[in-house]
């Protein structure tokens, strides 16, 4: 393909700079196309911002085997992708595959995950390798776990990054690869006046071959320019931050994650809410409560701040992938597992929208899968 042209237009508009939009054009630049990404910046709904920071397997996928499948092959590629952009950008995104720990306060959390474990492993791919840990095993792999925790499930392909730092190196590797960024909200999709897509925004037009939607819960208003459903909804989780602590977690954990600076992250609430991303007293209380008797050494620790962030979901949690029948070139990639699914989404997702097999490769994401349930 040929270089950036601004008189030219675009090869692909991504519409969404978020995790999933930012990758998706990384993979895109890389493969030589043109891309003009476009970024709502203040007026969006922060998924990427808000977002807890786990790159999490375990659980993933239960009665979904192809998500499962698509989660594991994501953490599996982490690595690499997190090399790639320190080396390319010099920004670290603080990637570690450190396992992952889903722990039980109580005997009946236990019995439930280890239904879940087993419900996983009897379904095609298996279950990732999850097992029970009793109450030792798991003393004997994580400090200064509280009196109640009975056991966890474990998971050695989890591990946790810094969401900030990930968007910071991939917006890095985007300046450098000469990615167009537009930072304003696109209004409306129509054709183009020689075929492909006009893309509008206050900051003008832009003439595109292909356009893919990746914005998020901004995608539903859209979706209908191009043909396409995205039947997304907001789900309120919020998050209480603790001051820098002494290390004393370094795995990552399905409620607690402390940063690589220190900080302890404490969360996991699930509130459908509808667009408030605000915070409340009785779920930063009850964050608290059950961080504390996870890690009593945690009630201590100063909060120094909270917030309330929106995850993207589906009607079944899964992500939607799909490319219009009624306008090709058109495609849309919606998930809440926008950390999970970076490396996915810069590699094999990509290409598959670039070699217009989205639907082939992921047939189980198409958003007929809904109207089949109706």
């Amino acid at each position: 393909m040929s270089a950036w042209n601004t008189s030219a237009g675009a090869d692909i508009a991504v519409v969404g700079a978020g995790l999933v939009g930012s990758a998706l054009a990384l993979g895109f630049a890389t493969a030589g196309a043109r891309v003009c990404l476009f970024d709502a910046g203040e007026d969006d709904f922060h998924a990427s911002a808000g977002n807890f920071g786990l790159v999490w397997v375990q659980g993933k996928g239960l009665g979904a085997p192809d998500y499962a499948a698509l989660s594991r092959r994501s953490a599996d590629a982490w690595s690499g992708f997190a090399a790639w952009l320190a080396e390319t950008t010099g920004v670290e995104t603080g990637y570690r595959r450190s396992g992952g720990i889903k722990i039980a306060l109580d005997a009946g959390e236990l019995a439930a995950m280890a239904g879940a474990i087993a419900r996983m492993h009897n379904q095609p791919g298996g279950d990732n390798d999850t097992t029970i840990l009793d109450a030792s095993a798991l003393r004997a792999l994580v400090r200064g776990v509280g009196p109640e925790a009975v056991g966890a499930a474990y998971c050695p392909h989890d591990g946790h990054a810094d969401p900030l730092a990930t968007l910071r190196a991939l917006s890095a590797a985007l300046a450098g690869l000469r990615v167009r960024r537009v930072a304003t909200r696109v209004e409306r999709i129509s054709p183009g006046s020689r075929g492909g897509f006009r893309v509008e925004s206050a900051a003008g037009a832009v003439e595109v071959d292909r356009v893919v939607l990746a914005a998020g819960l901004g995608n539903a208003a859209l979706a209908p320019d191009v043909g396409l459903d995205a039947p997304v909804r907001p789900q309120r989780g919020q998050i209480l931050a603790t001051e820098r602590l002494p290390r004393f977690l370094d795995i990552a954990c399905h409620s607690v994650r402390q940063t690589a600076e220190g900080s302890a992250l404490l969360g996991d609430s699930k509130e459908d809410v509808g667009f408030d991303r605000g915070t409340t007293q009785d779920v930063a209380r009850a964050i608290a409560a059950r961080a504390v008797r996870t890690f009593p050494a945690l009630a201590d620790a100063r909060l120094v701040r909270s917030w309330g962030a929106l995850r993207v979901m589906s009607p079944d949690g899964m992500p939607i992938y799909q490319s219009s029948r009624r306008y090709p070139g058109a495609s849309l990639v919606t998930c809440h597992s926008g950390v999970t699914l970076a490396a996915a989404h810069a590699g094999e997702v990509a290409r598959a929208i670039l070699e217009d097999r989205l639907g082939q490769a992921y047939p189980a994401f198409g958003a007929g899968r809904f109207e089949a349930a109706a």
